[in-house]
């Protein structure tokens, strides 16, 4: 009993530790294609400071990634064990589903544990380190912001445009557009040339047109060009691009869930306490959040038990060699459990229906549905 136990276990282990890498790896290069790639195309990265962003994204992404693995590599092993039935061999010599799966409890009961030491620790800590490394190290290059030949819109409300670009500052053929909500072109500047400078005091960009032309458009009806309210030209125009909104402000603001459990538990005791100058509505409102964060990061963690305990039946009952099959099955039951949980978010402003304890639903159906399949099968 003990051998076919480390048999079982072994190669659990194994192809959920490769599940795992492979979800994660997955995982990080979406987060560095959304995150990293503008800054590395424009020149605002550096190699070295690049690869350390992305050593921080693995905490983040495995958070994410391990519950997924785990169903995975369940699914795969006990897929692949009962198409060359030697699930029926092993039941056939009188051991039943529940001494099969004994192995497989335990490193579930692994895997959560080191779920909840990645989210209420390690995800945490390397989140916030993330956002401030990037942060720093765009603002150590703030003007390769302005890219020739390029619709810059990473300034909230303002497109530019630059024809060339003679070293870090001097800019030629400048164009800029001011719009409103819906994408509308309010007003309109265009310079010959240009000149770039950092403000690092105010951190922001500082653009001084020479020659340049304008228009301000009827703000009730800016697409219609007769009526186009003013146009001026002048020798020398001055431009504020604020970096705030671009780089993140200079102390980076902290999410609730990149705060540590301490740092969750002392926030959620500050927000019990009396305080004249927060409504006491609204500082239930907010540690009601603070509840719903940690409640969460519990919930995720658990999961990785849940979906073992449904990976067990589901895959000794699948009985597919194909990893294909079994991987889709892994993904459509993950993305199930992850959009309900996005779900039961949506009530975060609604204390009165207890949010907080509504992100274990997803977690008790998981369990329902795979105490009733493992029922089956050991009766099967």
């Amino acid at each position: 009993m003990k051998l076919l136990h480390r048999h079982i276990f072994a190669n659990v282990a194994l192809t959920c530790l490769a599940s795992v890498g492979l979800f994660a790896f997955v995982l990080m290069i979406g987060n560095a294609l959304r995150d990293l790639l503008g800054f590395v195309l424009a020149g605002q990265l550096e190699i070295g400071t690049f690869f350390q962003l992305i050593a921080l994204l693995i905490p983040f992404v495995v958070s994410y990634a391990l519950p997924m693995g785990i169903l995975t590599g369940v699914l795969l092993v006990l897929g692949r064990m009962s198409s060359d039935r030697e699930i029926t061999a092993i039941r056939a010599a009188g051991v039943s589903v529940a001494g099969i799966s004994a192995p497989i409890f335990f490193f579930a009961l692994l895997g959560t544990a080191a779920s909840l030491l990645v989210n209420f620790e390690f995800m945490p800590a390397a989140r916030t380190a993330y956002q401030r490394e990037l942060a720093q190290a765009v603002r150590q290059n703030p003007l390769s912001f302005i890219v020739p030949k390029t619709f810059i819109r990473d300034f909230p409300g303002i497109v530019l445009y630059v024809g060339t670009k003679r070293g870090d500052s001097t800019l030629q053929d400048f164009w800029l557009w001011e719009v409103d909500n819906q994408g509308r072109v309010k007003r309109f500047a265009r310079a010959d040339t240009g000149r770039l400078d950092y403000d690092e005091p105010n951190n922001k960009l500082v653009l001084t047109l020479e020659h340049a032309q304008a228009e301000q458009r009827d703000d009730k009806d800016p697409e219609n060009f007769n009526r186009v309210q003013s146009a001026a030209a002048w020798e020398r125009a001055t431009f504020d691009l604020p970096l705030d909104r671009v780089t993140g402000a200079r102390s980076v603001r902290t999410k609730l869930k990149w705060l540590t459990y301490n740092q969750l538990m002392a926030e959620w005791t500050r927000l019990g306490q009396p305080d004249p100058n927060v409504p006491r509505a609204e500082r239930e409102r907010q540690r009601m959040k603070v509840q719903i964060t940690i409640q969460e990061k519990c919930a995720m963690a658990f999961s990785v038990l849940s979906f073992a305990l449904l990976a067990i039946p589901l895959g000794i009952k699948v009985s597919r060699k194909e990893t294909s099959a079994n991987l889709g099955i892994a993904l459509a039951l993950a993305m199930g459990y992850y959009f309900a949980t996005i779900v039961v978010g949506w009530f975060d402003n609604k204390p009165e229906l207890r949010p907080d304890l509504l992100m274990w639903l997803p977690n008790i159906a998981f369990q329902a549905l795979g105490i009733w399949m493992f029922r089956r099968v050991d009766r099967a």
